[in-house]
């Protein structure tokens, strides 16, 4: 395990021009399971990220933990086992790439900028995001910052963490677990399962039931003067028009219900395929 000892690092309170951390909901999952699993007596834990980058944005898609020790005067980070993890990373997903690393608490503390030097190594200009599992202001705060280097020439350098702009994003497949824990919020001690393939359909139409509602009110809002009109938003409503497809009433109704007779008819063959395999073990054991 690589040690350091520590320094003291600031963190500026106005945010600057950088790129925008989106984060996706299995990163903040996987980081609270991290803090929940922590050995006896650990503070905080900490772990790499990985994503992809572009010009203005770094979007985190994963992460994982790494082992550390701290106390008042050093740090000791287990390197090689972040090194074996990322390795292991990269034959599964070749595409993600180490943008920084986390650690959980409100505050940046003096060791990060130790622990974050070491990731300056592995990657270029790394992020580094707190996620606050102790909940201290009332409410899981998650930051990130990017760290910038001042101080006179010549003389003794510091590092600043200059906060960047947060926005989360999600998959299709994580909305699922989204809506799952949602419905769980208000009454955790109750059990929740999947809903069924109809039910997830259903849901959908009604959420974009809402979100034409929405629309409409909005152009009749624009046309009726109530509401100034939005250059982009109109040409956000042009671009979805000429995605709609030219299809009639009738065809459109036909094509449903052919897609739907096919969704009951796999769903009926794969209960009756369960069926057979939980009678063909119970022969078995006769």
């Amino acid at each position: 395990m690589s040690r350091w000892s520590n320094s003291e690092p600031r963190r500026s309170s106005m945010s600057v021009y950088g790129p925008v951390v989106k984060i996706h909901p299995v990163v903040l999952a996987s980081i609270g399971d991290s803090y929940e699993r922590r050995n006896e007596g650990a503070s905080r834990v900490i772990g790499t990220l990985l994503g992809t980058i572009d010009k203005h944005s770094v979007e985190v898609t994963n992460c994982f933990s790494v082992p550390h020790n701290e106390s008042e005067d050093e740090v000791a980070v287990d390197m090689e086992f972040a090194k074996n993890m990322y390795e292991l990373h990269k034959r599964v997903s070749p595409s993600e790439v180490i943008v920084g690393w986390y650690a959980t608490g409100f505050e940046i503390t003096e060791h990060s900028v130790l622990i974050h030097e070491y990731y300056s190594r592995e990657a270029t200009n790394p992020i580094h995001l707190t996620m606050d599992t102790a909940l201290q202001s009332g409410k899981m705060n998650i930051r990130a910052y990017l760290s910038a280097q001042m101080g006179v020439l010549g003389k003794t350098v510091g590092v600043m963490f200059t906060p960047l702009s947060v926005k989360y994003k999600y998959y299709d497949t994580e909305r699922i677990g989204i809506d799952l824990l949602e419905r769980t919020r208000d009454a955790p001690n109750t059990t929740n399962g999947l809903t069924s393939d109809l039910c997830q359909v259903g849901g959908a139409a009604g959420r974009v039931q809402d979100m034409l509602a929405t629309v409409l009110t909005y152009i009749e809002d624009v046309l009726s003067g109530k509401q100034t009109a939005d250059n982009s938003v109109g040409r956000y409503l042009m671009d979805l028009v000429n995605k709609v497809p030219k299809i009639t009433a009738e065809d459109f109704e036909t094509m449903l219900n052919s897609n739907i007779n096919d969704l009951l008819m796999v769903t009926y063959l794969s209960n009756l395929t369960q069926a057979q395999i939980a009678l063909n073990e119970k022969i078995v054991v006769l």
